[in-house]
Protein backbone atom coordinates (compact mmCIF):
# COMPACT_ATOMS: atom_id res chain seq x y z
CA UNK A 1 0.00 0.00 0.00
CA UNK A 2 1.45 3.48 -0.84
CA UNK A 3 0.37 6.42 1.20
CA UNK A 4 -1.01 8.45 -1.24
CA UNK A 5 -3.83 11.03 -0.88
CA UNK A 6 -6.44 8.49 -1.45
CA UNK A 7 -5.31 6.42 1.39
CA UNK A 8 -5.03 9.31 4.25
CA UNK A 9 -8.16 10.61 3.10
CA UNK A 10 -9.54 6.99 3.52
CA UNK A 11 -7.73 6.53 6.79
CA UNK A 12 -8.92 10.02 8.27
CA UNK A 13 -12.40 8.71 7.56
CA UNK A 14 -11.88 5.61 9.01
CA UNK A 15 -10.38 7.42 12.31
CA UNK A 16 -13.90 9.51 12.26
CA UNK A 17 -15.87 6.40 12.58
CA UNK A 18 -13.85 4.50 15.05
CA UNK A 19 -13.93 7.69 17.18
CA UNK A 20 -17.75 7.89 16.56
CA UNK A 21 -18.01 4.18 17.51
CA UNK A 22 -16.06 4.47 20.68
CA UNK A 23 -18.08 8.02 22.00
CA UNK A 24 -21.13 6.07 21.73
CA UNK A 25 -20.00 3.36 23.56
CA UNK A 26 -18.35 5.31 26.27
CA UNK A 27 -20.57 8.66 26.49
CA UNK A 28 -22.98 8.95 29.38
CA UNK A 29 -25.01 10.99 27.15
CA UNK A 30 -24.98 10.30 23.57
CA UNK A 31 -25.06 13.69 21.27
CA UNK A 32 -26.95 11.70 18.02
CA UNK A 33 -25.86 15.26 16.24
CA UNK A 34 -22.01 14.62 16.63
CA UNK A 35 -22.51 11.01 16.38
CA UNK A 36 -24.05 10.72 12.79
CA UNK A 37 -21.81 13.86 11.35
CA UNK A 38 -18.48 11.72 12.39
CA UNK A 39 -20.03 8.38 10.90
CA UNK A 40 -20.93 10.43 7.63
CA UNK A 41 -18.10 12.43 7.38
CA UNK A 42 -15.89 9.03 7.99
CA UNK A 43 -17.87 7.46 5.32
CA UNK A 44 -17.34 9.79 2.64
CA UNK A 45 -14.07 10.07 3.58
CA UNK A 46 -14.10 6.98 3.14
CA UNK A 47 -16.02 6.47 -0.22
CA UNK A 48 -13.63 9.16 -2.12
CA UNK A 49 -10.63 6.96 -0.82
CA UNK A 50 -12.51 3.92 -2.47
CA UNK A 51 -13.54 5.97 -5.96
CA UNK A 52 -9.54 5.53 -5.99
CA UNK A 53 -8.95 2.32 -4.73
CA UNK A 54 -12.50 0.83 -5.78
CA UNK A 55 -13.56 -2.12 -4.08
CA UNK A 56 -17.33 -3.19 -4.42
CA UNK A 57 -17.85 -4.36 -0.92
CA UNK A 58 -16.44 -1.71 0.85
CA UNK A 59 -18.50 0.79 -1.62
CA UNK A 60 -21.62 -0.58 -0.82
CA UNK A 61 -20.89 -0.71 3.25
CA UNK A 62 -19.82 3.31 2.94
CA UNK A 63 -22.86 3.94 1.16
CA UNK A 64 -25.36 2.21 2.97
CA UNK A 65 -23.14 3.68 6.47
CA UNK A 66 -23.23 7.38 5.10
CA UNK A 67 -26.99 7.16 4.08
CA UNK A 68 -28.09 5.90 7.97
CA UNK A 69 -25.73 8.45 9.04
CA UNK A 70 -27.43 10.87 6.86
CA UNK A 71 -31.25 9.62 8.50
CA UNK A 72 -29.97 10.04 11.80
CA UNK A 73 -28.44 13.32 11.03
CA UNK A 74 -31.49 14.92 9.71
CA UNK A 75 -33.92 13.32 12.74
CA UNK A 76 -31.35 14.65 15.12
CA UNK A 77 -31.52 17.94 13.64
CA UNK A 78 -35.73 18.24 13.31
CA UNK A 79 -35.78 17.20 16.70
CA UNK A 80 -33.09 20.52 17.61
CA UNK A 81 -31.95 18.49 20.58
CA UNK A 82 -28.58 16.69 21.03
CA UNK A 83 -28.91 14.35 23.58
Amino acid sequence: MTLDFANVIGLIGSGLMVVAYAYSNMAKVLNFILFNLLNLVGALLLTYSLTVHFNVASMALEVVWAFIALIGLAKALRKGKAS
